[in-house]
Protein backbone atom coordinates (compact mmCIF):
# COMPACT_ATOMS: atom_id res chain seq x y z
CA UNK A 1 0.00 0.00 0.00
CA UNK A 2 1.64 3.23 -1.20
CA UNK A 3 1.36 5.99 1.65
CA UNK A 4 1.99 9.48 1.04
CA UNK A 5 3.09 11.81 3.47
CA UNK A 6 -0.37 13.68 3.72
CA UNK A 7 -2.39 10.36 3.54
CA UNK A 8 -0.48 9.11 6.70
CA UNK A 9 -2.34 9.03 10.16
CA UNK A 10 -1.14 12.11 12.49
CA UNK A 11 -0.50 9.90 15.01
CA UNK A 12 -1.12 6.62 16.24
CA UNK A 13 -4.38 7.25 18.14
CA UNK A 14 -5.84 8.37 14.88
CA UNK A 15 -5.84 4.58 13.50
CA UNK A 16 -6.32 3.09 16.54
CA UNK A 17 -9.57 4.93 17.23
CA UNK A 18 -10.45 4.26 13.66
CA UNK A 19 -9.97 0.45 14.27
CA UNK A 20 -11.53 0.34 17.58
CA UNK A 21 -15.00 0.97 15.43
CA UNK A 22 -14.02 -1.32 12.48
CA UNK A 23 -13.77 -5.28 13.33
CA UNK A 24 -14.41 -6.53 9.67
CA UNK A 25 -11.51 -7.07 7.70
CA UNK A 26 -9.83 -10.01 5.43
CA UNK A 27 -7.21 -12.25 6.89
CA UNK A 28 -4.35 -12.83 4.22
CA UNK A 29 -2.26 -16.21 4.80
CA UNK A 30 0.53 -17.28 2.03
CA UNK A 31 0.01 -20.23 0.00
CA UNK A 32 1.50 -23.13 -0.21
CA UNK A 33 4.12 -23.85 -2.99
CA UNK A 34 1.78 -23.51 -6.15
CA UNK A 35 -1.56 -21.81 -4.32
CA UNK A 36 -2.56 -18.56 -4.60
CA UNK A 37 -2.72 -16.64 -0.77
CA UNK A 38 -5.78 -17.20 1.19
CA UNK A 39 -7.86 -14.26 2.12
CA UNK A 40 -10.60 -14.84 4.41
CA UNK A 41 -13.45 -12.48 5.59
CA UNK A 42 -13.64 -12.36 9.24
CA UNK A 43 -15.09 -10.54 12.29
CA UNK A 44 -11.63 -10.00 15.01
CA UNK A 45 -11.11 -7.98 17.88
CA UNK A 46 -8.37 -5.77 18.75
CA UNK A 47 -6.93 -5.37 22.12
CA UNK A 48 -4.61 -2.14 21.51
CA UNK A 49 -2.92 -2.89 24.99
CA UNK A 50 -1.73 -6.30 24.32
CA UNK A 51 -1.19 -5.40 20.48
CA UNK A 52 -3.22 -8.38 19.44
CA UNK A 53 -6.36 -9.43 17.58
CA UNK A 54 -8.29 -12.66 18.49
CA UNK A 55 -10.49 -14.28 15.89
CA UNK A 56 -11.32 -18.20 15.21
CA UNK A 57 -12.60 -20.43 12.28
CA UNK A 58 -14.08 -23.48 11.32
CA UNK A 59 -11.66 -26.60 11.85
CA UNK A 60 -11.94 -27.76 8.23
CA UNK A 61 -11.18 -24.83 6.89
CA UNK A 62 -8.35 -24.93 3.99
CA UNK A 63 -6.49 -22.35 5.27
CA UNK A 64 -4.86 -24.05 8.53
CA UNK A 65 -1.87 -25.86 6.53
CA UNK A 66 -0.81 -22.90 5.21
CA UNK A 67 -0.71 -20.66 8.33
CA UNK A 68 1.53 -23.81 10.05
CA UNK A 69 3.78 -23.78 7.40
CA UNK A 70 3.98 -19.48 7.09
CA UNK A 71 2.33 -18.01 10.45
CA UNK A 72 3.68 -14.43 8.98
CA UNK A 73 -0.30 -12.76 7.82
CA UNK A 74 -1.94 -9.60 7.00
CA UNK A 75 -5.23 -8.22 8.35
CA UNK A 76 -6.42 -5.79 6.54
CA UNK A 77 -9.24 -3.44 7.06
CA UNK A 78 -10.89 -0.81 4.36
CA UNK A 79 -13.70 1.66 4.72
CA UNK A 80 -15.15 5.03 4.84
CA UNK A 81 -14.70 4.78 0.94
CA UNK A 82 -16.37 6.71 -2.08
CA UNK A 83 -15.90 7.87 -5.68
CA UNK A 84 -15.04 11.04 -6.50
CA UNK A 85 -16.15 12.74 -9.83
CA UNK A 86 -13.44 14.31 -12.08
CA UNK A 87 -14.85 17.72 -11.71
CA UNK A 88 -15.05 17.96 -7.86
CA UNK A 89 -11.01 17.62 -8.14
CA UNK A 90 -10.42 20.48 -11.02
CA UNK A 91 -7.72 22.72 -9.91
CA UNK A 92 -9.06 26.79 -9.79
CA UNK A 93 -7.61 27.01 -12.99
CA UNK A 94 -8.58 24.14 -14.97
CA UNK A 95 -11.77 23.01 -16.61
CA UNK A 96 -13.79 20.79 -14.89
CA UNK A 97 -14.15 18.18 -17.13
CA UNK A 98 -9.84 17.78 -16.99
CA UNK A 99 -10.16 17.17 -13.25
CA UNK A 100 -8.83 13.51 -12.43
CA UNK A 101 -11.47 11.07 -10.74
CA UNK A 102 -10.56 9.13 -7.60
CA UNK A 103 -10.94 7.04 -4.77
CA UNK A 104 -11.25 8.50 -0.84
CA UNK A 105 -10.96 5.76 1.58
CA UNK A 106 -9.17 4.72 5.27
CA UNK A 107 -6.99 1.72 5.30
CA UNK A 108 -5.16 -0.05 8.16
CA UNK A 109 -3.03 -3.05 7.49
CA UNK A 110 -1.86 -4.80 10.57
CA UNK A 111 1.37 -7.36 10.13
CA UNK A 112 0.97 -10.01 12.51
CA UNK A 113 2.13 -13.28 13.47
CA UNK A 114 -0.47 -16.08 13.92
CA UNK A 115 -0.56 -18.38 17.11
CA UNK A 116 -3.01 -21.13 16.68
CA UNK A 117 -5.21 -21.56 19.88
CA UNK A 118 -6.08 -25.71 20.33
CA UNK A 119 -6.06 -25.98 24.04
CA UNK A 120 -10.04 -26.15 25.08
CA UNK A 121 -10.12 -23.57 27.63
CA UNK A 122 -7.77 -21.13 26.04
CA UNK A 123 -10.29 -20.93 22.94
CA UNK A 124 -13.07 -20.94 25.44
CA UNK A 125 -11.65 -17.18 26.63
CA UNK A 126 -11.07 -16.06 23.40
CA UNK A 127 -14.10 -16.65 22.52
CA UNK A 128 -15.70 -15.14 25.44
CA UNK A 129 -13.51 -11.93 24.89
CA UNK A 130 -14.24 -11.66 21.25
CA UNK A 131 -18.39 -11.99 22.07
CA UNK A 132 -17.39 -9.34 25.12
CA UNK A 133 -16.20 -6.90 22.20
CA UNK A 134 -18.89 -7.17 19.99
CA UNK A 135 -21.81 -7.41 22.73
CA UNK A 136 -21.00 -5.66 25.69
CA UNK A 137 -24.22 -5.75 26.75
CA UNK A 138 -24.43 -9.47 27.43
CA UNK A 139 -27.21 -11.49 26.01
CA UNK A 140 -25.08 -15.01 25.44
CA UNK A 141 -23.70 -17.86 27.95
CA UNK A 142 -20.36 -17.67 28.35
CA UNK A 143 -17.92 -20.45 26.66
CA UNK A 144 -16.40 -22.84 29.07
CA UNK A 145 -14.91 -26.24 28.28
CA UNK A 146 -17.86 -29.27 28.98
CA UNK A 147 -20.80 -26.75 30.45
CA UNK A 148 -23.68 -26.21 27.92
CA UNK A 149 -24.42 -24.41 25.52
CA UNK A 150 -20.63 -24.15 23.89
CA UNK A 151 -18.50 -26.50 25.51
CA UNK A 152 -19.15 -29.37 23.16
CA UNK A 153 -18.59 -27.15 19.86
CA UNK A 154 -15.36 -26.12 21.17
CA UNK A 155 -13.80 -29.01 19.26
CA UNK A 156 -15.32 -27.64 15.88
CA UNK A 157 -13.48 -24.66 15.73
CA UNK A 158 -10.00 -22.97 16.10
CA UNK A 159 -8.46 -19.72 17.96
CA UNK A 160 -6.08 -17.50 16.20
CA UNK A 161 -4.07 -14.94 18.07
CA UNK A 162 -2.53 -12.52 15.89
CA UNK A 163 -0.04 -10.61 17.48
CA UNK A 164 0.98 -7.51 15.62
CA UNK A 165 4.42 -7.00 14.06
CA UNK A 166 3.95 -4.33 12.15
CA UNK A 167 1.23 -1.28 11.07
CA UNK A 168 0.25 0.94 7.96
CA UNK A 169 -2.48 3.20 7.92
CA UNK A 170 -3.71 5.35 5.16
CA UNK A 171 -6.78 7.89 5.36
CA UNK A 172 -6.59 9.01 1.57
CA UNK A 173 -8.80 12.64 1.74
CA UNK A 174 -7.75 14.91 -0.71
CA UNK A 175 -4.58 15.97 1.87
CA UNK A 176 -2.79 17.47 -1.10
CA UNK A 177 -5.52 19.55 -2.48
CA UNK A 178 -5.96 22.93 -2.33
CA UNK A 179 -8.61 24.51 0.11
CA UNK A 180 -11.05 25.34 -2.42
CA UNK A 181 -10.96 21.80 -3.55
CA UNK A 182 -11.61 20.35 -0.90
CA UNK A 183 -14.45 22.76 -0.13
CA UNK A 184 -16.24 21.55 -3.45
CA UNK A 185 -15.38 17.59 -2.98
CA UNK A 186 -16.71 17.91 0.59
CA UNK A 187 -20.02 20.21 -0.75
CA UNK A 188 -20.06 16.87 -3.53
CA UNK A 189 -20.30 14.82 -1.02
CA UNK A 190 -23.03 16.74 1.32
CA UNK A 191 -25.18 17.02 -2.08
CA UNK A 192 -24.77 13.32 -3.15
CA UNK A 193 -25.38 11.95 -0.01
CA UNK A 194 -24.73 8.21 -0.78
CA UNK A 195 -23.27 5.01 0.90
CA UNK A 196 -20.13 6.42 2.60
CA UNK A 197 -20.21 9.97 1.65
CA UNK A 198 -20.73 11.35 5.37
CA UNK A 199 -17.81 9.17 6.90
CA UNK A 200 -15.82 10.31 4.24
CA UNK A 201 -16.54 14.06 4.26
CA UNK A 202 -15.88 13.72 7.88
CA UNK A 203 -12.50 12.38 7.73
CA UNK A 204 -11.58 15.19 4.60
CA UNK A 205 -13.01 18.18 7.22
CA UNK A 206 -11.42 16.62 10.38
CA UNK A 207 -7.57 16.10 8.97
CA UNK A 208 -7.86 19.77 6.82
CA UNK A 209 -5.04 21.29 7.75
CA UNK A 210 -3.48 18.76 9.90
Amino acid sequence: MLIHPWDAPREDAEWQRWLSDHDFGQLAVNGLPGDPPHVQPLHFAYDAERREALTHLARPHPLWRALEADPDVLLSVVDDYVYVPGPWQAAPDEPPEHGVPTSLYAAVQLRCRARIVDDPAEKAELLNRQVGHFQPEGGSARAAVGEAPYGRMLSGIRGLRLEVTGVRAKFKYAGKRSEEVQDRIAAGLARRGGPGDAAARSHLLRRRGA
